[in-house]
């Protein structure tokens, strides 16, 4: 590829704003390169990428773009469109189709070299011109459905035109601007949703039966590009700035856009990845939780557009449109009365919660597993080496050496616990149902999450052994020796003595399967919701562990369990507090996952300090 481009005869015309760039001492290759990765649109724009990419060691390498022709709907229909976008991320989770905004394909992607990109913007103008009088004032589409796609296909009389007009900008493109570009010869479509799971098939049926593919519309093919070295990277957002502290980590601010090879982030540390900042370049390690999925449309490039109008025909590169926004958050403001009844029934109906928490920070986290050897005398008493270790530690009769196995949580851990429990007080979140895992870490978060609601004297924890971690993961590779309900109720935590576990203490298997970790996990989750009143309102709150936030919510909501072979990988990215929260549809009696009550938490690391070392020895 580098070859191919760097051999091609260069073209001997220049643009005005290359021109401007050039008097600016910018060698013309890499002028050129800003010009593409800003849509040619001003030479304000392209001076800024090339300050933003100043380190990129990318800068020099001759790689082109990739681009694409899409026909796109705008007006009523994009509306309707983007909301419905948004009402099935909601209900049925993120699926293919949510990775880029409403359109029907043209041409898929196709490589050209950067000095030859204005020859596309002359072509897309004259093709648009030819066939301005022949495009319909509007696209017959009908709704097809499948267990893995939903969306509407493309009248044939219309789709017949649509395709002559990609060939004749494919045959242009190819022969004056050297470029293999293949026009979209199948079925037309606009998709819906691509790739989700079946049981969501009838619900995104009845979301999608409440867009009038007849509504009023203007269709405008558009011409976008992308970065082909990121095809198959996950995309992440950053959302706060992080400024490095170390030689190999990566400035972001918030906002930003990361390109991450799922591939290369194995050998990453824990909370850790890897990745390119698309702002600028520039390579290196961020803070996964400082990020969150972004869609893979969001970093391409927007060049230029023919409009099709009936009455008149102009060529833009308009940059401020409702249609611009790639993101598929576009509010709709007009939306047919019918379709809104649909989705304020549906939130009305929404009765009880459940709020799936992983506990909070605990000491062997910070301290390692020799934590305890850190703080015991020489006769064998706790004291505290570390503030950050708790000032002491429950009463227990088997021994104090069994927190090793059973660790309880940093002082950090409490004050997280605590905070989130203010927030919930905050958004006034009524909690009606607390159960814990046995884990002392566990209990300790619900009491202190139960302190800061202000609960803790009315609501009592049900600890159930049920949702205990996978005990494959155990370092012990035995079930370790819990604190007693009745040593927790002496050491002032509020359980319930009277509660009659689902899953008793003896029946947790060491060393169990998958298989079997699930089944526990599923069988549990449906135990307690059948024990606590359908009638009642409010929220159950369960504390658990990292695993527990998959394991107890995606069979809630009718998921399949995930793969064991990325199980690992998953778990591993869940911070201390991290929460999911399912809420229920009282009219079909399911569950579904929406965005928890409350912000998550953020913070950053605090290494241990020596003064002597630090200060005075030079």
């Amino acid at each position: 590829l580098y070859a191919k481009v760097s051999n091609k005869r260069r073209s001997k015309s220049t643009s005005v704003l290359l021109e401007s760039l050039l008097t600016k001492g910018f060698p013309a290759h890499i002028a050129q390169k800003a010009l593409v990765a800003t849509g040619q649109k001003t030479t304000e724009d392209a001076a800024k990428w090339l300050h933003s990419h100043c380190n990129d060691p990318s800068l020099d390498d001759p790689i082109p773009q990739e681009y694409a022709l899409y026909l796109c709907p705008t007006g009523h229909l994009h509306n309707h469109l983007q909301e419905f976008w948004k009402e099935s991320k909601r209900q049925c989770g993120k699926n293919r189709a949510h990775e880029i905004f409403p359109h029907i394909t043209l041409c898929d992607f196709f490589t050209c070299e950067d000095q030859k990109v204005e020859l596309l913007y002359d072509i897309l103008k004259r093709v648009g011109d030819s066939f301005s009088q022949r495009f319909p004032p509007s696209i017959s589409l009908s709704l097809h459905s499948s267990t893995s796609y939903l969306g509407f296909f493309v009248g044939d009389s219309h789709a017949n035109i649509l395709k002559e007009f990609a060939k004749a900008f494919s045959s242009e493109a190819s022969a004056l601007a050297d470029c293999h570009v293949k026009p979209c010869l199948k079925q037309l479509h606009l998709t819906l949703a691509h790739k989700f799971y079946p049981h969501h098939q009838k619900t995104l049926e009845q979301l999608a039966k409440h867009i009038n593919p007849g509504e009023t519309c203007q269709w405008v093919a558009s011409l976008y590009s992308r970065d082909m070295r990121f095809v198959h990277y996950q995309t992440l957002r950053a959302l706060f700035q992080y400024k490095p502290q170390n030689i190999d980590e990566l400035m972001i601010n918030a906002g930003d856009f990361i390109y991450v090879d799922p591939t290369q982030q194995s050998d990453v540390s824990e909370g850790w990845v890897i990745g390119t900042s698309h702002r600028t370049g520039c390579r290196g390690f961020l803070p996964e939780n400082y990020t969150e999925r972004a869609d893979e449309s969001d970093t391409w490039v927007k060049h230029r557009e023919y409009v099709f109008v009936t009455a008149s025909r102009f060529f833009t590169q308009t940059e401020k449109e409702p249609h611009d926004n790639l993101n598929g958050e576009v509010r709709n403001p007009s939306m047919p009365r019918s379709v809104t009844n649909v989705f304020s029934l549906q939130n009305a109906a929404l009765r009880r919660g459940v709020l799936v928490m992983r506990h909070g920070e605990r000491v062997d986290q910070v301290f390692g597993r020799s934590w305890l050897q850190q703080c015991l005398t020489a006769d064998g008493k706790y004291y505290r080496a570390d503030l950050n270790f708790p000032s002491t530690l429950p009463k227990r009769k088997d021994g104090i050496s069994y927190f090793e196995y059973d660790p309880p949580l940093s002082c950090c851990g409490i004050f997280q616990s605590r905070l989130v429990g203010e927030a919930l007080l905050d958004q006034e979140v009524t909690v009606s149902y607390v159960y814990s895992s046995p884990a002392l870490r566990c209990i300790q978060t619900a009491h202190h999450v139960l302190q800061g609601l202000k609960l803790d004297q009315k609501i009592k924890i049900k600890v159930e052994p049920g949702l205990f971690e996978w005990t494959k993961w155990e370092a012990s590779s035995v079930i370790p020796n819990f604190m007693t309900v009745a040593e927790l109720a002496e050491a002032s935590y509020k359980v319930d003595t009277s509660y009659r576990s689902n899953f008793p203490l003896p029946s947790l298997v060491p060393s169990e399967s998958y298989e079997e970790y699930v089944s526990r996990s599923s069988a549990v989750i449906k135990q307690i919701i059948t024990a606590c009143p359908s009638k009642g309102k409010g929220v159950i709150l369960i504390v658990g562990h990292g695993s527990s936030l998959a394991t107890f919510t995606r069979p809630l909501i009718g998921l399949p369990a995930r793969d064991s072979s990325d199980f690992a990988q998953v778990v591993r990215k869940i911070p201390s507090l991290g929460m999911c929260f399912c809420e229920e549809l009282k009219e079909e009696s399911k569950w579904q996952m929406v965005n928890p009550p409350v912000k998550t938490l953020t913070h950053g690391a605090n290494a241990a300090f020596n003064w002597r070392s630090g200060i005075m020895e030079d």
